[in-house]
């Protein structure tokens, strides 16, 4: 699987009868992780809604809803077109109490990275294992959280990735998503991140030696962080 599956996940035809639906939430989940960069311009209209596999009056009512949320912006003129705004969100209604389904959420999460953990062991080649180590290094150099959350989901994603099955790659973007709003409620010290990183580090370690049941149990490790102090903000 390319490095760029994720990246062509987000402009898979969109499925009926939620057409308008599905195409705000995959391309604003998108943006939030990531996989759509701040400055990135979008394909134009007539491409897009082919890719998408709509029609353009459906995706411009969606580039309308994500302009007017503050993930997307419309430029006139020459070198115009519509673009991931500089800072777009990282997540969405994080006001308010955590919902009532966290921790269904973050089993989802545990089963499609367990999974995957596994699979990437037998399949992972070079490439994806190079995706995960720049991920790596931008969180090491990472200045916001932000920045570092979005290495943190493109490592998550990456190891889909090397599964080689594309809805794996889907269903782990779809989660991330859905983790992110969790994660928002969360402080972040810096020695934690430090740590988190490290972790990531020796699960590469582990996919690269083909060690499926070791790289699965580090993992398993490593979002169990997230469980204990979502499980405290609930007390």
């Amino acid at each position: 699987m390319s490095r760029d599956s994720a990246f062509t996940a987000v402009f898979e035809p969109v499925q009926a009868p939620t057409t308008f639906e599905e195409t705000v939430e995959r391309l604003g989940t998108a943006i939030r992780l990531g996989i759509l960069g701040a400055g990135t311009r979008l394909p134009p209209e007539r491409d897009l809604a082919d890719q998408l596999g709509i029609s353009r009056s459906t995706l411009r009512q969606a580039i309308t809803t994500l302009v007017q949320s503050g993930h997307l912006e419309s430029v006139r003129g020459r070198g115009g077109g519509t673009f991931v705004v500089p800072e777009p969100p990282l997540a969405e209604g994080v006001a308010g109490p955590l919902p009532d389904d966290w921790h269904e959420i973050y089993d989802t999460r545990v089963a499609i990275e367990c999974g995957s953990a596994m699979l990437a062991a037998e399949r992972a080649d070079p490439d994806t294992l190079a995706l995960m180590r720049e991920s790596v290094q931008r969180m090491d150099a990472a200045v916001e959280f932000d920045d570092y959350r979005r290495g943190d989901i493109r490592f998550h994603i990456a190891v889909a990735q090397a599964t080689g099955v594309g809805r794996l790659v889907s269903l782990m973007t779809e989660v991330q998503g859905e983790i992110s709003e969790l994660i928002a409620h969360i402080a972040h010290p810096n020695e934690v991140l430090t740590h988190s990183n490290a972790e990531h580090q020796r699960i590469i370690e582990a996919l690269e030696r083909r060690d499926g049941p070791r790289a699965v149990r580090l993992l398993r490790r490593h979002l169990e962080g997230t469980e204990h102090i979502l499980a405290g903000l609930m007390r």
